[in-house]
């Protein structure tokens, strides 16, 4: 075998198989739900950000920009812009002014709220296509170990 054809794995114990790494079958798997969430919201006009946002203010009314931001895991930056899109359409509407420190606590409006229920019911189904396979003692077991990795993940 020449140097140019060369196994790249020849000799290396120290890598990540990434056939037998939960890491990464975790992150093709939160790939692989992003996308079929994509695909259900997109007729609706929403992006799972979007949808995001909108399902975390229905739940959890009067959350600030970086509350919507950590929840719908991307950047302050980002969120405000979602923000400045969502009120102009009238999706969302926030205080001018704050009624606390900074933070302008935002809500969902009629128009919002007859969104994000269209939106819920299309993510529904992706999640139940997601879980057609597994007994509901799977689903469980399923839910409980990724609540631990998350844990154990966050505490270290």
């Amino acid at each position: 075998m020449s140097q140019g054809d060369a196994d790249p794995q020849a000799g290396r114990d120290d890598g990540v198989r990434l056939d037998t790494s939960l890491g990464y079958l975790l992150k093709e798997a939160s790939s692989a739900l992003r996308a079929a969430m994509e695909e259900v919201l997109r007729p609706l006009g929403m992006t799972v950000t979007h949808y995001s946002c909108l399902e975390l203010l229905a739940q959890r009314p009067g959350l600030s920009n970086s509350e919507l931001a950590r929840g719908a895991f991307v950047t302050r930056q980002s969120m405000n812009v979602l923000l400045q899109a969502l009120e102009r359409d009238g999706e969302v509407e926030r205080a001018a002014e704050a009624p606390v420190g900074k933070a302008l606590p935002t809500q969902l409006t009629a128009h919002g709220r007859r969104r994000i229920a269209d939106a819920s019911a299309a993510v529904r189904s992706v999640e139940t296509r997601m879980l057609a396979g597994m007994s509901e003692a799977d689903q469980a077991a399923a839910f409980r170990a990724l609540q631990s990795m998350t844990r154990a993940l966050r505490e270290s």
